[in-house]
């Protein structure tokens, strides 16, 4: 039914201006915020995305269950944002104790992507490029965290990576 693009990219690359931008034609739009408001940094974190997104987004607050929250947007929502899936899979860790790619929580959230109920814009981040993490825990998440990224890189019809606020196509048309 939908399509789907990736936005991937640095901390402070520009991906959720980036994923605004991409939403703004649309009517009918959703935006999923996965944070949880833990502490006065996220808090204010929070409130500057809800500032920046404006009145015209139905937000759907789901730190967990990210295949629920897209399986029940109201059948008149045109696309949604995603943002985002690293503090999506943060979230997952830190209630399971560890991930996994069987996760029931990831493989319900691939089974949405086969088929999204609208247009998806979904922001993640590039962790890959760094040193590896001494901390096994840490390690596990950016494991995942690629292994992630690249089945939803696999599924979606434009990856965009966001460099210094400029986006460059991985995959796909710049343009849809």
């Amino acid at each position: 039914m939908g399509g789907i693009i990736l936005i991937t990219g640095g901390a402070r690359s520009g991906k959720s201006r980036y994923a605004l931008e991409l939403a703004s034609p649309y009517r009918k739009k959703a935006f999923i915020a996965t944070a949880l408001p833990v502490d006065g940094e996220m808090k204010e974190r929070i409130e500057k995305h809800r500032l920046d997104r404006g009145p015209d987004f139905l937000t759907v607050e789901e730190p967990l269950n990210l295949a629920y929250a897209l399986d029940h947007l109201p059948s008149e929502i045109e696309v949604a944002i995603v943002d985002c899936l690293t503090v999506w899979l943060g979230n997952l860790q830190h209630r399971a104790g560890s991930l996994s790619m069987d996760s029931p929580m990831i493989r319900a959230f691939f089974d949405i992507l086969e088929d999204p109920p609208c247009d998806l814009i979904i922001v993640t981040n590039e962790l890959g490029s760094g040193i590896v993490p001494y901390d096994p825990r840490v390690r596990e998440f950016r494991d995942t965290a690629g292994l992630l990224n690249q089945e939803v890189a696999r599924l979606a019809h434009r990856v965009i990576l966001t460099v210094c606020g400029i986006p460059v196509v991985l995959k796909g048309k710049e343009h849809p």
